[in-house]
């Protein structure tokens, strides 16, 4: 199957924008301007394809899962974490914050791409079937990024035409009208794509459905949530992955579960996310060369310890960012696989030799690996300092990681439990940052979870306990499918929310979920003592950018969202 790939082709900001003919202006051999070549089949196409790019700056990048995954109840800071604000919510989480700044430029340049081609693309010469094609996938694709804008902002800048050259006022758009926009969108994407594509990676009739189906969970509007969901559970071919544990198999990134992905590539040109007058080294910095590099930031620097050293199997340790005691405490590992197909509890030594080994009294021994034997052990339960001192090996328990007497805040933060699911084994060198996994957006499992969320908030139990059934049954241990359901007095949502973290740990789904259901609060300071004593109601809402604020020709109208300097 023939996949695609994208190039920005339109990088048009809100504010000192560079317009498309600056942009073509740049090499203009051809002698075409901007306006005749989108109006050819080529230009069209150019423009269309540029519109996926986007997603690639986002998913599997560093910062995209700091502003997604960390300060939550799930995960908190690593000692590499290079933005701890956003992990924090201290006084330095402002609009000064450059990730923010970058995402917020980067996310209105695609949204500007796409109002370019939903201008463009009926003017073009494409055929008037593939228009209609295109012209969905476009307006999709402005759902996708308005969704982001307005979950990570509140109410901000809105508009669906195109903006060429300097734009010096901005609006504040209540966020029922982003949504309106977006369901308007997604409607007419739903309407208009085909059910499968032959490229893989372009958008789908189920990936628009589905997406709608996440967006009418937003809204609360719970009867299309689970009709929607229900229509791709029971309409097309997808199917869960019956082993948890298979799904993050690199050799199975393509499989039956999988409705909506961002699409990379082992090729490290062709995942490149900027071309052009736009790159720049802070963009590299960011970017990581891009590439899905979610395989870097969730690993404990196992390459310190006794026996260990860095490998293509265990991965590059950058120890971003580390679990909470908390979503450790989630799993019951006597029944749940995704706790072991979730995370690292076992090194095996690749560096044989004799080290010395510190014992809790002070001592020293001198300990022996072969290659093969248990080098790390890591456990989420308190061990004994006798059983800690009688094996070789190192133990790193609850309490060398956390507190336990100080609401299992962290105590190191190199040393823990690392999320394995994104491991990148055949990447062609140790170093290399930039991995190809396709990055997951929206699995059939999140399908059967929104049809559970929808029904159960609609007062019927019993069928919202079927579908998280279904979920928890493939989640099972061998022979504990039993044992893995519930009944209906179990379900509420803080079960639903316990079940997703468990499902999509890491996934860039975890603050939103929070907040969508009100209680990122609430969470953070029961179950995140790192970020607990920071966290204000106004942290529901990110920092707009300082140098967009000073930027407005209104900054009566254009204000700071509240509770930010």
């Amino acid at each position: 199957m023939k996949k695609i790939f994208y190039s920005i082709l339109v990088p048009v900001l809100l504010l000192g924008s560079v317009s498309c003919e600056s942009f073509l202006d740049e090499e203009n051999k051809s002698g075409l301007t901007s306006e005749a070549y989108y109006k050819t089949a080529e230009g069209a196409e150019s423009l269309v394809n540029s519109l996926y790019t986007p997603m690639r700056f986002w998913y599997g990048k560093e910062n995209g899962i700091a502003l997604t995954e960390t300060g939550t109840d799930i995960f908190t800071r690593g000692n590499g974490m290079e933005n701890p604000p956003v992990a924090l919510y201290n006084s330095d989480l402002s609009g000064a914050n450059a990730p923010i700044n970058f995402y917020w430029t980067r996310f209105y340049s695609a949204v500007n791409a796409c109002n370019a081609a939903v201008k463009r693309i009926p003017e073009s010469a494409l055929a008037e079937n593939l228009k209609t094609t295109r012209l969905a996938e476009a307006r999709f694709l402005r759902a996708f990024y308005l969704w982001h804008i307005v979950e990570t902002w509140g109410g901000v800048h809105l508009t669906t035409e195109e903006s060429i050259g300097l734009v010096t006022t901005a609006n504040r758009t209540p966020v029922e009208a982003f949504y309106n926009q977006i369901f308007e969108d997604l409607q007419f994407a739903a309407d208009n794509l085909a059910p499968t594509n032959s490229q893989y990676g372009r958008v789908t009739k189920p990936a628009a459905e589905a997406f709608m189906a996440r967006m009418h969970l937003y809204r609360k509007n719970y009867p299309e949530a689970a009709r929607l969901a229900k229509k791709v559970i029971s309409d097309y071919s997808f199917s869960l992955v019956p082993n948890y544990a298979n799904l993050w198999s690199i050799s199975n990134v393509k499989n039956s579960e999988i409705v909506w992905h961002v699409n990379f590539t082992a090729d490290l040109i062709l995942n490149r996310e900027f071309d052009g007058p736009t790159a720049s080294t802070s963009d590299d910095i960011l970017l990581r060369d891009g590439g899905n590099n979610a395989h870097l930031f969730f690993l404990m620097t196992y390459d310190q310890v006794a026996g260990m050293q860095r490998d293509m199997r265990y991965g590059r340790p950058f120890a971003r960012f580390m679990p909470t005691a908390h979503l450790l405490d989630l799993f019951d590992e006597t029944r749940d696989a995704r706790f072991d197909a979730t995370f690292e509890t076992v090194w095996y030594a690749n560096k044989p030799g004799t080290y010395k080994k510190t014992l809790s009294n002070g001592s020293e021994v001198n300990v022996t690996f072969a290659a093969g034997d248990t080098a790390i052990f890591a456990s989420k339960h308190i061990i004994s300092n006798a059983r800690k001192d009688g094996r070789k090996y190192t133990i790193i328990d609850r309490s060398r990681t956390y507190n336990v007497n100080a609401g299992d805040a962290p105590v190191v933060r190199d040393r823990y439990m690392s999320l394995k699911k994104f491991l990148e084994p055949n990447r062609l060198t140790i170093s290399q940052q930039q991995g190809q996994r396709d990055a997951f957006v929206i699995r059939l499992a999140e399908l059967y979870l929104i049809a559970a969320e929808a029904e159960m908030m609609q007062g019927n139990t019993g069928e919202a306990v079927n579908y998280i059934n279904t979920v928890r049954r493939r989640a099972a241990l061998p022979g504990k499918q039993a044992e893995m359901e519930i009944t209906a007095d179990q379900l509420n949502i803080e079960f639903i929310l316990d079940e997703r973290a468990r499902e999509f740990a890491g996934e860039q789904q975890r603050w939103f979920d929070l907040k969508r259901t009100d209680k990122l609060i609430e969470r953070v300071k029961k179950f995140n003592p790192d970020a607990a004593p920071n966290i204000q109601p106004f942290h529901m809402l990110r920092p707009i950018p300082q140098a967009q604020l000073d930027a407005v020709s209104n900054p009566g109208e254009f204000k700071q969202n509240e509770g930010y300097n």
